[in-house]
């Protein structure tokens, strides 16, 4: 039973604030260490929810020795406080930044922290990769990113991996970039080399949950967070199968995408529902190298982590939308939308009808989207009783809702129409224009 009972199992000390904040390892400041015995097969996810799914580092994982677990460390407030930039400035960053990629730097193999140890034998089943929930198939690389390279052409995502044994995963290619060039490799009979990249700092994780129309290279994108972020270039380091990874990644790992399929899932996704059991692609492991004392990322799906990583690239490009109709400050991808489906934006209204034209360019600035609530700038959008306020007091449903039937709908809603089409709803909670704003203002 968790409750109290499992309360008691959990061991902390406060980690001390750290003064650069370069690696995902310099990330954990203020983070709950747990020092008690663990397990990575169900154990890693009842103690996280024992505990609201807090900040928590896992020191003493029962199947991987001298190996520590990280979760539900990368939240938005986390990263503005860390980066000490407001929410607003932080999305404004990842849009420049997909506007102004530069060249990460390379280093040799004896200054990369990630080459220090090399698995004598390849054996993912050792390192701490955990099974969260009963209902998946089994331990899941969920935070893990693929950096591929074939005819050409880079490219880094995120995409969930079923342990299947000791050196084999069954991953899940959504049809995006890395679905394309894997097509095309096999296409022509050809493996596709890459390398699996764990825990490495979070401009590279944020800059992997991009999704761009044409190809562009995502470490460039994250070089150029790197370097407005923390001053200096991102620095990569070069596999023997010559694929470049993050120099301070805690884990980096040589593999092919191979010609076999196997059965992947079930598998609870972002939005707490379990995904169908597929054939999908087989990936094999060559080698596996780490930093001394790695900290796996065991990113638990469907919760704040996975969320923020979702919903947080997708941030700039709504508010891009919108600032080209009216002055927005902030984008926030909601909790209750699985930080996907659904967002509230902050708006400076310059004239009547802004709302609405707001409306209208969140939903084309992210398609996926559902739902989408426009509110005045004293309003958090982040704070859902704040928003739940700003409905009740300046919302009237009849005159301040726009809905749009047969639109192209998301994969992850259970509930579209068997051609893939839903309804949307926008809500202009904004002041009505030109009125006196007092009545409407909140002394709380």
């Amino acid at each position: 039973m968790r409750g109290s009972t499992a309360l008691l199992s959990l061991t902390f000390k406060l980690m001390m604030p750290c003064v650069y904040l370069m690696a995902f390892r310099d990330l954990l400041s203020g983070t709950g260490i747990v020092t008690s015995k663990v397990s990575a097969i169900h154990g890693i996810y009842e103690e996280s929810n024992s505990v609201k799914h807090t900040p928590l580092v896992f020191e003493n994982i029962i199947e991987s020795a001298g190996q520590k677990a990280a979760v539900n460390i990368l939240t938005r407030d986390r990263l503005c406080n860390l980066f000490q930039i407001t929410p607003g400035e932080l999305i404004d960053t990842l849009a420049w930044a997909m506007e102004n990629p530069s060249e990460p730097h390379i280093i040799e193999k004896d200054s990369a922290p990630v080459m220090a140890n090399k698995q004598e034998k390849v054996n993912l089943e050792s390192l701490p990769i955990p099974w969260h929930y009963k209902e998946d198939r089994g331990r899941y690389q969920s935070a893990s990113v693929i950096i591929a390279q074939y005819g050409g052409i880079r490219n880094m995502s995120f995409h969930r991996q079923f342990v299947r044994d000791s050196n084999h995963t069954v991953s899940r290619f959504v049809p995006r970039h890395l679905r394309t060039m894997t097509d095309k490799a096999q296409a022509n009979g050809e493996e596709v080399r890459i390398a699996v990249v764990n825990a490495p700092d979070a401009v590279v994780l944020l800059a992997a949950a991009m999704s761009f129309e044409h190809n562009l290279d995502e470490l460039t994108v994250a070089a150029a967070l790197h370097e407005r972020l923390h001053g200096k270039p991102l620095e990569l380091v070069t596999l023997p199968n010559g694929i470049q990874v993050p120099a301070d990644a805690e884990y980096a790992m040589e593999a092919r995408i191979t010609l076999e399929v196997d059965d992947e899932g079930p598998y609870v996704d972002i939005t707490g529902t379990v995904d169908d059991v597929r054939k999908e692609t087989v990936i094999e492991y060559d080698s596996i190298y780490h930093r001394d004392s790695p900290i796996f990322h065991a990113l638990i799906p469907a919760e704040t982590e996975h969320r923020t990583l979702m919903g947080l690239p997708r941030a700039p490009t709504i508010k891009a939308a919108v600032n080209a109709v009216v002055p927005c400050s902030d984008v926030y991808m909601t909790d209750g939308g699985s930080g996907w489906l659904s967002a509230v934006v902050a708006i400076e209204p310059q004239k009547e009808g802004d709302g609405m034209r707001a409306i209208q360019a969140a939903l084309a600035g992210h398609k996926s989207m559902k739902s989408v609530t426009i509110v005045d700038t004293d309003i958090d959008c982040s704070d859902p009783v704040r928003v739940e306020w700003a409905l009740m007091t300046r919302w009237q449903p009849d005159e301040d809702t726009l809905i749009l039937s047969g639109q192209k709908g998301s994969s992850l809603d259970p509930s579209r129409g068997i051609d893939g089409l839903t309804s949307k709803i926008g809500i202009d909670a904004t002041i009505p224009f030109g009125i006196d704003r007092a009545p409407f203002e909140s002394v709380l």
